[in-house]
């Protein structure tokens, strides 16, 4: 009877030892889920300065090292930029403080509407923005997003502009010109510093459409090459043809004057 007692305890010895060990194993490993995750995550928004959220994910997914992996390709893509018209002689009236305040509140409200709608920020020109739709992946629909996003950034600025003037500051107005074409996506840059990029002629002419809204009088413009893909879903009113820098024969261009 002693002998038996004696290995029942020392099998409920070893038993709880070996409970123990495990416990404490699957606490060690959890502690490195935990680290692998956290870094992980760090290193999502170190990269996140450098490429959207969609590369970032698209890079951890297909197992890449790093942003030199991540192949560039030609794509079709809806470009929009937008400026501030008139805003140079106004940031010479603001103390540096308050000029800081309106920008960034700016900036704000028509990144999240660029997100809100399917595209991403690229670069901030100044006072200006230059986002893409269809760079990061297949969408048949980045014109039609790209306008809404437009429609959404001049009223999200109508609704800032009854904040500023609650504060005693001065409208802010908006210029925007958007075109689809063609260009070289990917990661684009020196050694020092590289960022996800779209590199084109699309570029140069959204930027050349966003300055015929002061011609025109108008907030939104659009191309051709979007007007035509746009369907009925926009009121569009023709605008006269300009010449721009860079192009030899006359562009037309669309004003958006809101949805169908």
């Amino acid at each position: 009877m002693t002998l038996l007692l004696w290995l029942a305890g020392a099998a409920l010895l070893a038993l709880g030892y070996a409970l123990w060990w495990q416990r404490r194993r699957q606490a060690a490993l959890q502690r490195q889920l935990d680290l692998a995750a956290a870094e992980l995550q760090h290193l999502q928004q170190a990269c996140a300065r450098l490429a959207p959220a969609g590369v970032v994910d698209r890079m951890v997914a297909d197992g890449l090292h790093g942003a030199a992996d991540l192949p560039p390709e030609r794509k079709v893509v809806t470009a929009l930029f937008s400026d501030l018209v008139g805003f140079t002689a106004m940031s010479e009236k603001l103390e540096p403080a308050v000029l800081a305040r309106v920008l960034d509140g700016y900036f704000q409200r028509i990144s999240d509407a660029v997100h809100a709608h399917s595209g991403h920020v690229s670069t901030w020109l100044g006072d200006g923005m230059l986002a893409y739709f269809g760079a990061l992946r297949p969408n048949p629909w980045q014109c039609a997003d790209a306008v809404r996003c437009a429609l959404a950034m001049v009223e999200a600025m109508r609704r800032y502009n009854d904040e500023l003037a609650r504060d005693g500051l001065p409208p802010l107005a908006l210029g925007i010109g958007i075109h689809r074409g063609p260009g070289l996506a990917g990661m684009i840059g020196s050694r020092e510093r590289r960022e996800y990029g779209f590199v084109g002629r699309t570029v140069n002419l959204a930027a050349r459409v966003q300055s015929l809204t002061r011609t025109h009088g108008v907030e939104i413009l659009v191309t051709s090459a979007v007007q035509c893909e746009l369907g009925d879903a926009f009121r569009l009113d023709a605008m006269p043809p300009e010449q721009v820098k860079g192009i030899d024969a006359p562009v037309p261009t669309w004003a958006v004057r809101g949805a169908a």
